[in-house]
Parts: structure tokens; C-alpha cells; sequence
């Protein structure tokens, strides 16, 4: 395998994406795979936060720097290790540092916004799309909030129903479009975790 192939993992926010984006990475193993997140390239919104829920929508393309993450994949698809920011969700400031991440055979890129962009999703060797119900969405997206981001179950209700719905509505679920796979249930995923495990796996064993 010579080639280094990047991977598309989409969906709304809860879907399971990223539950199935580090699955994989653990499929295939770090020594040939990396995983890059969206939610590392959101632009400093500190000046114009509000409060827990308020103004500041973090779910419209606006909110993040794709040039930049476009960058950062062209590097990694030429050969080249790169540094990827660190963004802080606590103070809605990119930190001054950033991590270091080689290049491997396999990018695993997660995000709800990454097929939106053309400049992204050409990059795209195949995508992979979580189209999830929105009452399910909703409930994982509350858990992690509150426990993992110390939200407020009442601005995460708000940021949900006021920004992450109608952004959904607007970019993401339209881009499901230009997915190679769709997961809708369990058996989806199931069916296409293992097939891209299967997939990888060969390809990185024919060298």
C-alpha cells in the first residue's frame, strides 16, 4: 500500500461518528492509522462568548478554519508529519501549542461539518456518514456536554434546539449526499466497521 488514503467521517452532532472513527483507529492500530478531529480547528470565539447556549454558534461552517485543516491533510497525504492545533472548549480559545501528528497509510478525519467544504471533501478518499435520529443525537450530545464539558443541561437543551438543529437541517444532512456509506443502525455499523477494517488491514498487509 503506497498510497495514503483519507477517510471521511461524518454525521450530526451524537450520531456515533466519533464512537466509530476511534473504533477503527483500534481496528487498524495507531502504527498505521491516524485520527484528526474537526473540533481542533475551530476559529477563537472567546471574544464574542455569551454565555452557556447563547449567541455563538459553533455548528455553522463559519465556526471553523477548513483551510486550514485542508492544509494540514494535504501535508499529511504528501508524506509529510504536520501540527495539528489544540482548541480549548473550556475558554473557546485555540491554544498556543499544538500536537504533532506523523503521517501514517490511513487519516481518519471526524467531524459534522467536513463534507461541506469543497476544499475538504475533495481530499476525501471515501466518506463515511452517520445519518442517526435526532432524539438519540440529542440525549448523547446532553450526556457528553454536562459530564465531559461541564455544560449545563439548560444551555446545552438551548445551543441544541436554537443552533445545532437548524445547522444540521441547513449543512449536514445535506451532505450526506456526497457519502460512499451511509450507517443508519446497528447493523450498519457493524457491517461497515468491519469492512473497512477487513479493507485496510489487506491493503496494509500487500505491500
Amino acid at each position: 500500500m503506497d498510497k495514503i488514503k483519507i477517510i471521511g467521517i461524518a454525521g450530526g452532532s451524537g450520531s456515533g461518528k466519533t464512537y466509530f472513527a476511534r473504533a477503527l483507529f483500534e481496528s487498524i492500530g495507531q502504527e498505521h492509522c491516524a485520527l484528526v478531529y474537526q473540533d481542533n480547528f475551530y476559529i477563537d470565539q472567546s471574544s464574542k462568548f455569551d454565555f452557556d447556549g447563547g449567541s455563538v454558534n459553533f455548528d455553522h461552517p463559519s465556526s471553523l478554519d477548513f483551510d486550514l485543516l485542508a492544509e494540514k491533510l494535504r501535508q499529511l497525504k504528501s508524506g509529510k508529519d504536520t501540527q495539528i492545533p489544540i482548541y480549548d472548549f473550556a475558554t473557546h480559545q485555540r491554544k498556543t501549542e499544538t500536537y504533532h501528528q506523523p503521517t501514517k497509510k490511513i487519516i481518519l478525519v471526524d467531524g459534522i461539518l467536513i463534507f461541506h467544504p469543497e476544499n475538504v471533501r475533495v481530499l476525501f478518499d471515501e466518506m463515511i456518514f452517520f445519518d442517526t435520529a435526532q432524539d438519540l443525537r440529542f440525549k448523547r450530545r446532553l450526556e457528553r456536554d454536562v459530564h465531559e464539558r461541564g455544560r449545563t443541561p439548560e444551555g446545552v437543551h438551548n445551543q441544541f434546539f436554537k443552533q445545532v438543529k437548524p445547522m444540521h437541517d441547513q449543512f449536514v444532512e445535506p451532505s450526506k449526499e456526497f457519502a460512499d456509506y451511509v450507517v443508519k443502525d446497528s447493523g450498519d455499523y457493524d457491517k461497515v466497521l468491519e469492512t473497512f477494517s477487513a479493507k485496510f488491514k489487506y491493503l496494509l498487509a500487500d505491500k
